[in-house]
C-alpha cells in the first residue's frame, strides 16, 4: 500500500510532501507530484504537510479521484 496524489495537486506543486519524504519516493510530473509506490515506506509525513490535502492512502482515496491511483501508476511505469 502506498500514498496516491489527487487533483488538488494539479498545478499547485508547492513541495513540501518532496522536502519531508524520508526516502525521495515523491517526482515531478509535468503538472503534479507522484509517488513511487515501490519505494513509498508509508510513513504518511507528506500527507501531514501537504497544503492542499492531496494525498491519500491508496485505499482511502475518494472515488471521485480514483483515476489518480491509475496515474500514478502509469507515471512509474513509462518512466
Amino acid at each position: 500500500m502506498a500514498f496516491v496524489i489527487t487533483s488538488p495537486c494539479i498545478n499547485e506543486k508547492s513541495g513540501e510532501c518532496v522536502e519531508v519524504c524520508p526516502v525521495d519516493c515523491i517526482e515531478e510530473g509535468k503538472d503534479m507530484f507522484y509517488i513511487d509506490p515501490d519505494i513509498c515506506i508509508d510513513c504518511g509525513a507528506c500527507e501531514a504537510v501537504c497544503p492542499v490535502e492531496a494525498i491519500y492512502m491508496e485505499d482511502e482515496v475518494p472515488e471521485e479521484e480514483s483515476k489518480y491511483t491509475e496515474l500514478n501508476r502509469q507515471f512509474f511505469e513509462n518512466r
